[in-house]
């Protein structure tokens, strides 16, 4: 529900605009409104995450957001759209931390990335069937009821949530001793997660929003051949990144230490994305999707495993506001890189060096990672 209700802008977009008469500037401030509400919504959720515990905070969370994507349905303006987009963006921003904090609540170290991958994939499954859906409750009712039909579930989802979710033993039994912000943030492996977040999520960010014009100008796919390849892309994405989950529990099991089993795992996948660079270059177009959905398989694994690796390294007290400072830093190298630096890398020199960029930023990321969090082990949190 919470990419359902993220895609819904961007599908409608052009009946959107042809309605309500907004320009191309005013939308771009639209989606830009949604990205820097999640950015630094993310810092308060995780903390606020923290303190109310997972089921409280997932409802309010999803019940909140499933409000600001029914209001889209009211609005007649640029601005009263972009009022209700950021409001969007600060409510869903809750929605990694919890999912992460509850994974570490009920679950096995070597079992976490897993749930993570399985999770996870909501992304690419929405990716998949929210175009097809959006557009048939369009073309019968209106682009108004698409907003108002995907809030409405996720209000009666809250209320499920809220209904049958229980707290585990590890999270009744758990300290409840309030931490001092400065406490989580002076650990390095929490710049660890931050930085690598920085550097790996625009990879995934600049397929969502670049790939479907790059087929359409540089491949000449029309809308009947995007409409094949994207969801290619995003099926792999999501198949992989549940893949990605079960490989580090696998080698756990077999006695490998935690931090050994969940490096080799992420360091594949650092090795894999310089591949997907000649997609640019080959000449069949589908041989590129195939590359793009190699990087889309290989950046879902490792999104899946740095993601536990605030499980891995903190206690469930501390583990929302990790990651939400980790989104922040994956929302915010989001922002800059794949929305401001992609379009000007494009229009002054072409998508090769995009495709350079995004290649070896895992790589760099990984690098990181192995520098700042040596040890993958649970640091003391001192109350």
């Amino acid at each position: 529900m919470n990419y359902f209700d993220r895609i819904v802008l961007s599908v409608l977009n052009p009946t959107i605009k042809a309605d309500l008469g907004i320009t191309d500037i005013s939308y771009g401030w639209i989606a830009g409104a949604f990205q820097i509400a999640y950015t630094f919504g993310s810092i308060a959720a995780g903390r606020f995450i923290d303190k109310v515990g997972t089921r409280l905070g997932y409802t309010l969370s999803m019940f909140f957001w499933s409000v600001a994507a029914i209001m889209h349905s009211f609005c007649y303006t640029a601005f009263s759209l972009g009022f209700w987009r950021g409001t969007l963006g600060l409510t869903e921003s809750g929605n990694f931390p919890v999912a992460i904090k509850a994974v570490s609540e009920w679950f096995k170290p070597h079992q976490r990335s897993f749930a993570t991958g399985l999770f996870n994939s909501g992304a690419s499954v929405a990716s998949i069937v929210g175009p097809p859906l959006i557009a048939a409750i369009t073309l019968n009712f209106g682009w108004r009821w698409a907003f108002s039909v995907f809030g409405a579930a996720g209000i009666v989802l809250a209320v499920i949530w809220h209904l049958t979710y229980k707290e585990s033993v590890a999270a009744r039994t758990a300290s409840t001793a309030k931490l001092k912000w400065s406490q989580v943030i002076k650990y390095k492996q929490t710049y660890g997660i931050i930085l690598g977040k920085f550097l790996t999520d625009p990879v995934w960010w600049f397929y969502i929003f670049w790939i479907p014009t790059y087929l359409a100008d540089k491949r000449g796919f029309n809308l009947k051949s995007i409409a094949i390849a994207l969801p290619i892309v995003y099926t792999v994405s999501g198949l992989s990144g549940i893949a990605g989950g079960w490989i580090p529990g696998y080698l756990m099991k077999l006695g490998w230490p935690v931090g050994k089993a969940r490096k080799l795992t992420m360091g594949l996948c650092a090795a894999l994305l310089p591949i997907s660079i000649m997609a640019v270059k080959v000449n069949n177009p589908w041989l590129a999707v195939a590359l793009m959905s190699l990087a889309g398989g290989a950046h879902n694994v490792w999104a899946v495993n740095i993601f536990t690796l605030a499980s891995d390294c903190f206690p469930q007290s501390a583990v929302g506001s990790v990651t939400g400072l980790g989104t922040f830093g994956g929302s915010l190298g989001g922002f800059l890189m794949s929305t401001f630096l992609v379009g000007y890398i494009v229009t002054w020199f072409g998508y090769v060096p995009v495709f350079i960029l995004m290649g070896i930023v895992h790589p760099l990321a990984f690098l990181s990672v192995c520098l700042l969090i040596k040890d993958v082990r649970q640091v003391e949190l001192k109350a």
